[in-house]
């Protein structure tokens, strides 16, 4: 008789990183196999990480959640000696700090046939091969950034700099449509002690058994083609990819005042706008849209928060609850009370785009937030904010065309007319609906991949047959 396949996954700090990996753990169960969730707390204490892996945990019974002990704070200081150094490279030395809990971890489990890492925990590929362990990458963003992020590495080796091509130097690599240079994530771009960093965690990649990628191939072929051609490594080869989403949270927050709000909303008729667990505007930018949003005449739901005084503190202190009254222009929010409303930080994101009444989604293209809308059959349009927004910006508009370009906020400030005319374009011109025809194509191609018979369910199935195969490569 088999024996009970086991796996553990190691998702990365961050509530964008926990999210999808949940997902996973919920597929994994659904094929019979053991799951065990080795969560990595982070070192300043969030209540937005707190809180979604409590909710994690109640929700998701037959997985076995456990909380990481904080490493050795001799560990955590080696790792980077300068304690005001960039918030990427704290994180990824406390990452590396946590290999000591995760290897007690591993070697207290009963059996394990895989560890499975999100993309910034590859120093956990030491741990698994001391405990000859096949690991496998959980990608939490889209095949055309992960053949983008492949190559990189070689390509700035190969002494690639920005300084010297310029900020509009067009890239034209592998698995990806023609886009700017000043579209990848700026951590690369700088040149950085985090940009070399994160390099070496993109090098990293084609050092697994494989890699997981949250989407499904008709969605973006092709990156999928360029990635199993081995196009995306040049000079080494490359992991199987098996793309097994889109995997997006069933929502569940029925409860909440927004949704019993958007119950007396007309059909198809609210512009939903909602930036992600780390999006924050300036005062200034909060304004400009608040105008154009009451100029546009169209229903919005809105999620403001906080300013963030310092933008690279994403993974620093818990932003205070917004004042509204003081951040949106004067009298706003009595002048659009029957048409809009304003939630303070957060709002149940995938009940809210698939209510009956939300019509569009103002979004930063943070990839669980596109996946979401992609399944939720709504046009995107696109405000990306960091990390690797704007190369999904520019997929999402020229390759998949499920969205359009809020302009402006490469400029810093999107405009009150831009915020009203392309509102105005997506609810009401022709191209808006062409758009929303578009997206029902694409959602029942993304139903049908997940569903026995289609592609995303076949990769899974796959890729566990290849952890059979690995287990006796590794007894």
């Amino acid at each position: 008789m088999n024996k009970q396949k086991s796996v553990v996954l190691y998702p990365g700090l961050g509530v964008g990183h926990l999210t999808p990996m949940i997902e996973l753990a919920k597929v994994f169960t659904q094929h019979g196999v053991a799951v065990t969730v080795a969560l990595a707390e982070p070192p300043t204490k969030s209540s937005d990480f707190s809180a979604a892996a409590a909710r994690a945990a109640a929700s998701n019974p037959s997985v076995n959640f456990h909380v990481l002990p904080p490493p050795d704070p001799a560990d955590s200081s080696s790792s980077s000696d300068d304690t005001h150094s960039d918030p990427v490279v704290q994180m990824l030395g406390y990452l590396k700090a946590m290999n000591a809990p995760l290897r007690d971890l591993l070697r207290s489990l009963p059996a394990v046939d895989a560890l499975v890492v999100d993309m910034f925990c590859g120093d956990a590929l030491g741990v698994a091969a001391e405990l000859n362990l096949p690991v496998y990458y959980f990608y939490a963003s889209g095949a055309s950034t992960l053949a983008v992020f492949l190559n990189l590495p070689r390509m700035m080796a190969t002494g690639f700099q920005l300084e010297t091509t310029g900020d509009d130097s067009v890239l034209s690599l592998p698995g990806a449509p023609p886009f700017k240079a000043s579209e990848l994530p700026e951590v690369i771009l700088n040149g950085s002690q985090a940009g070399k960093a994160v390099l070496r965690v993109l090098y990293l990649f084609a050092e697994a058994s494989g890699i997981l990628v949250n989407t499904f191939e008709s969605l973006e072929t092709r990156a999928v083609r360029a990635l199993r051609d081995g196009l995306c490594v040049p000079d080494r080869s490359t992991p199987p990819v098996y793309c097994i989403g889109p995997l997006v949270s069933g929502g569940g927050d029925k409860e909440h005042e927004c949704l019993r709000w958007l119950d007396m909303q007309p059909d198809n008729s609210v512009v939903f706008l909602s930036f992600g667990s780390l999006g924050t505007f300036p005062k200034k930018q909060l304004e400009e849209m608040a105008i154009g949003l009451e100029k546009s005449g169209q229903r919005f739901l809105w999620v403001v928060r906080s300013p963030r005084n310092n933008p690279g503190d994403a993974l620093g202190q818990p932003l205070p609850e917004p004042d509204l009254e003081a951040l949106l222009p004067e009298g706003f929010l009595e002048r659009t009370k029957d048409r809009g409303l304003v939630l303070k930080s957060w709002a149940p994101q995938v009940d809210v785009l698939r209510h009956k009444a939300t019509g569009a989604f103002v979004t930063h293209c943070g990839w669980n937030s596109t996946l979401e809308g992609i399944m939720a059959g709504l046009p995107l349009l696109c405000w990306p904010l960091y990390a690797e927004q704007r190369m999904n910006k520019v997929f999402i508009v020229e390759e998949m065309k499920i969205g359009v370009e809020m302009n402006g906020y490469d400029e810093e400030m999107v405009k009150a007319e831009e915020v009203e005319t392309k509102v105005k374009w997506v609810m009401e011109s022709q191209g808006g609906q062409a758009l929303r025809d578009r997206l029902a194509e694409v959602k029942d191609r993304a139903v049908k991949a997940l569903k026995e018979g289609g592609s995303s369910y076949a990769a899974f199935v796959e890729f566990l047959k290849d952890i059979d195969s690995m287990a006796d490569l590794h007894p």
